[in-house]
């Protein structure tokens, strides 16, 4: 499995899209907005995960720049 961010917003844009489904009332609108609110939460969790890579990844370049040939073991 080999997802890419560019993958997730295409998630979000269709669920956008389901959510803007006029003929979607009652029950059935319920439940979309709980799978709606499922994906947000599941995104929110991704995009913290790839903020954080990149920041350890910033951070391994400094690293690099002071004359540190070996990461600190939790950044390896």
């Amino acid at each position: 499995m080999k997802n890419k961010l560019s993958d997730l917003n295409d998630h979000l844009f269709a669920e956008i899209e389901r959510l803007g489904d006029e003929e979607l009332i009652g029950e059935k609108l319920a439940e979309e907005i709980g799978r709606a609110q499922s994906i947000a939460g599941v995104a929110e969790k991704i995009v913290a995960n790839a903020a954080l890579v990149l920041k350890a990844h910033q951070i391994s370049i400094e690293w690099e720049s002071f004359g540190k040939k070996k990461l600190p073991p939790l950044l390896e």
